[in-house]
């Protein structure tokens, strides 16, 4: 029996009905046995800095602690002005400082997000990559989830309906968990 996985979902949308935040919900169901999918809020982050480093604020304390306690993360981003929303970007910079202080070293990761536009998240999705080299995290290459015309595929609650998306993320946290089996 393989070890049980323990993979942190992160939303960068703080909308509560956010189709991306439904993705994340959508992981959870659909989790193969042995992996759960753990959520969490970025909401009551605040904005990095490093003046702050020594003594985070407790929400940052506690973000650090739950990255470290994951085997891996799986991120939803949304896609704002072809990147990843402030919010994502600033979680991200609290949990990676002080330098050589990093939770995400090492941390296995996976992406996935929808947008109402045609191109849903691929170019956010492309940066996000770029940030994840720079921080160490070996990052699944495929399936990749990038869900358009997201209205299509969510309800006016955020939760995904579309079955071929449904058997997307599937797919996507199955891989991310062979993946974090293979790198422990």
């Amino acid at each position: 029996m393989d070890k049980p996985i323990t993979v942190l979902g992160i939303c960068g949308s703080l909308r509560k009905l956010s189709v991306n935040r439904g993705l994340l919900r959508a992981a959870r169901q659909l989790a193969p046995a042995g992996v759960t999918v753990e959520t969490f809020d970025l909401l009551g982050i605040p904005p990095y800095n490093q003046d702050d480093e020594a003594h985070p604020p407790a929400i940052v304390t506690e973000f650090k602690a739950r990255i470290r306690a994951a085997d891996a993360i799986l991120f939803a981003t949304p896609e704002y002005n072809y990147s990843i929303s402030g919010v994502l970007k600033n979680a991200i910079d609290w949990a990676s400082r002080p330098y050589g202080g990093s939770a995400w070293a090492g941390k296995p990761a996976a992406i996935m997000g929808a947008s109402p536009s045609m191109q849903g998240t691929a170019r956010a999705q492309y940066h996000l990559r770029q940030c994840l080299v720079a921080l160490d995290m070996p990052t699944l290459n495929q399936p990749e989830v990038m869900i358009s015309l997201s209205g299509q595929h969510c309800d006016a609650d955020g939760n995904l309906t579309g079955e071929n998306s449904r058997q997307l993320i599937a797919n996507l946290v199955a891989a991310l968990a062979t993946l974090t089996r293979k790198l422990k």
